[in-house]
């Protein structure tokens, strides 16, 4: 079955049931592997070293030794953890690829991998290491290295490591003695970029919404226009995501009393960080689409090497080069920056005293410093996201001695596009929280049908500002708002139908 970005988790669970109840294609790879091994020829990381290292034969008799050398000297990662829910997506999209029957692992591996993760033990795997090529070598290492005895374990609520053999020991089970094959087919592929792909990505189809959404809300604080939103404007230049922008913020803005008090103000233009949104907000969407067709096409592939194939052929190749991850995640980085970078724009509007609203957000400004330093934040986190964002797959370091002399460095664009998203996120709670505060000087006037919604829905959790006081708690309060989809669903159930 084909894992799609938006249903990520229901397929994953899915494909590893299915593969649980039938691993013929496990079976009927693994028996060309054992049968190509009666022969004489040199088959590479099965009978060979590797890298540098593929022309020196391995004698038969120390095959076995060889796949278990393999992982402990590729487990050489650095640096922070990879959070637990990713690790485990790790191990999903492992499974799945390992599944699709091209890479000759036994089954007993394979099956110790669901067994593991079935029972929540997630490998514990270092962030850093990995070139993109030949995969994602170390990482992956690390995640096998259970599976021999070795390594580390997350407990149950993903904030401490435990050692991987007492665990096994807890739940009566010897580590397994890898086959030949199995190491190179557990550490060969993308599943770590493919995981830090798939995760922000799932997580971004709400927040493309959730960003239209404040937005929306930033119009109406700042007695914005309406008239960019048209569907005709767009329809002269039919960019998909402009059009899908621009469509969400006219039902959000539909019935707003806001807009029709300020229908005849005179107000010829507004800043473009209100009248480009659906350029800025439409471009990154389609980039994203572009990333998110590629992450699939990513996960639902088979990178490993060499490969092994029903008519018995077992080809060495390049399927496990990162550079289609690399790329598109470099441009995903870029893609999600841009909703914050144009966010902070809107926040510092808020504060400027537009249109009746109190210069930063407090009718007692002097004594109260009011909400001139979430702005503050919200810029260091833009600017930091600049430097985030340059990107990585431009970069490449000959390895193995210069077998392997070119990479695609997408590991680094994988790590620093979670950084991204996690600062695109505070900038959003930001924005939200700022635009509610001035909403409230647009009363008694109600705001369009979605905006009102979501500014009810913000107040049963975050009060309106009076004085100073802890905006931290606030913002993190926004943050949850943000991150936890509810806002949204209320959102949607008002408007009955969902946003796009």
């Amino acid at each position: 079955m084909a894992i799609r970005i938006k249903t990520l988790y229901s397929d994953l669970n899915k494909s590893v049931t299915a593969l649980e109840n039938d691993a013929s294609s496990i079976l009927k790879s693994r028996a060309i592997v054992e049968k190509a091994l009666e022969n004489d020829e040199a088959l590479y990381g099965i009978n060979t070293g590797f890298g540098i290292l593929a022309n020196k034969r391995i004698d038969k008799s120390q095959l076995k030794q060889l796949q278990k050398n393999l992982i402990l000297s590729h487990s050489v990662g650095v640096g922070d953890l990879v959070p637990k829910a990713i690790s485990r997506l790790m191990m999903q999209l492992k499974i799945h690829a390992l599944g699709l029957g091209y890479s000759g692992i036994s089954k007993e591996t394979f099956d110790r991998l669901i067994f593991l993760l079935k029972q929540d033990l997630i490998p514990v795997i270092p962030e850093k290491g990995s070139l993109g090529a030949s995969g994602d070598l170390a990482p992956l290492a690390h995640m096998a290295l259970p599976l021999i005895g070795e390594g580390h374990f997350w407990n149950e609520a993903g904030d401490d490591i435990l050692p991987a053999d007492e665990i096994l020991k807890k739940h009566n089970i010897e580590p397994i003695h890898l086959q030949p094959k199995d190491g190179l087919a557990l550490i060969n592929g993308t599943q770590l970029m493919s995981a830090y792909g798939s995760f922000v990505l799932e997580k971004s189809v709400t927040l493309l919404k959730t960003a239209d959404l404040i937005s929306a809300m930033s119009i109406e604080a700042l007695r914005g226009s309406k008239k960019p939103f048209d569907k005709r404007v767009h329809k002269v230049r039919p960019h998909q995501g402009a059009q899908l922008t621009s469509q969400n913020i006219r039902r959000l803005l539909s019935d707003s009393e806001i807009m029709q008090s300020h229908k005849n103000c005179g107000k010829v233009q507004d800043p473009y960080s209100l009248r480009c949104i659906p350029a800025v907000h439409g471009a990154a969407r389609d980039a994203l689409v572009h990333c998110t067709n590629t992450v699939e096409t990513e996960i639902n592939s088979v990178t490993d090497n060499p490969l092994v194939f029903n008519n018995g052929d077992i080809i060495s190749a390049g399927n496990f080069h990162g550079e289609p991850l690399a790329m598109a995640l470099d441009y995903a980085k870029i893609a999600l920056a841009e909703f914050a970078s144009i966010a902070e724009r809107r926040t510092y509007l808020l504060l400027e005293g537009h249109d009746g609203l109190p210069k930063l957000l407090m009718e007692d400004a002097g004594i109260n410093s009011g909400f001139m330093i979430p702005q503050y934040t919200s810029a260091a986190l833009v600017s930091e996201n600049k430097v985030l964002c340059h990107p990585s797959s431009v970069d490449s370091i000959p390895s193995s001695l210069g077998q392997e002399d070119y990479v695609s460095m997408g590991s680094i664009s994988a790590l620093k596009l979670l950084q991204v998203y996690n600062n695109v996120e505070q900038v959003l709670a930001i924005e939200l929280l700022t635009a509610a505060q001035a909403l409230d000087f647009r009363k008694p006037l109600k705001a369009g049908r979605g905006v009102e919604t979501a500014h009810d829905f913000i107040r049963q959790y975050i009060s309106h500002s009076n004085v100073d006081h802890l905006l931290k708690e606030d913002i993190d309060q926004a943050l949850e708002l943000v991150q936890n989809g509810d806002m949204i669903e209320k959102v949607e159930h008002e408007l009955d139908s969902a946003l796009m």
